[in-house]
C-alpha cells in the first residue's frame, strides 16, 4: 500500500548529471526491492537499476553500467538515482517502484510487470 513519488528530472546536454528521487509513503524496509524504470519516447519501458533493500546491493541494465548510480537512505523513506556522463539515448520518463516481493535482477530490461508500487514519472531529457 504504498506510494511512490519521483522528483529531479531535468533537460540536461550530454555529459551532465542528475539525481533522480523517490520519496516514499511507507519505510522502505517494507519492499523487497525498489528499481528504476525509464520509457523512451516510442519504446517499451524498460528497469535500468535495481537495489535489494535488506542487502543494499545494486545491479544494472548494461547501458546505464558504470554511469547510474541507485542508492536508498532508509532513515528517509527515500530512493535515489545518481545519473552521470548522461548520453541522448538516456532522454525518458523515468518511474521509481516498489515490490513486497522482489524478482531480482529480472527486473533489469523488463517492463516491470513484477512490481507492486509506481511512482507518477519524472521527465529526463539529454541534447546532443
Amino acid at each position: 500500500q504504498g506510494q511512490l513519488v519521483e522528483s529531479g528530472g531535468d533537460s540536461v546536454q550530454g555529459g551532465g548529471s542528475l539525481r533522480l528521487s523517490c520519496a516514499a509513503s511507507r519505510a522502505i524496509k517494507n519492499y523487497g526491492c525498489m528499481a528504476w524504470f525509464r520509457q523512451a519516447p516510442g519504446k517499451e519501458r524498460e528497469g535500468v537499476a535495481v537495489i535489494f533493500t535488506g542487502l543494499g546491493s545494486a545491479d544494472y541494465l548494461d547501458p546505464v553500467k558504470g554511469r547510474f548510480t541507485i542508492s536508498q537512505d532508509k532513515a528517509r523513506n527515500m530512493l535515489y538515482l545518481q545519473m552521470n556522463s548522461l548520453k541522448p539515448e538516456d532522454t525518458g520518463m523515468y518511474y521509481c517502484a516498489a515490490a513486497t516481493w522482489c524478482v531480482g535482477r529480472a527486473v533489469l530490461g523488463s517492463t516491470g510487470t513484477s512490481m507492486h508500487y509506481w511512482g507518477q514519472g519524472t521527465q529526463v531529457t539529454v541534447s546532443s
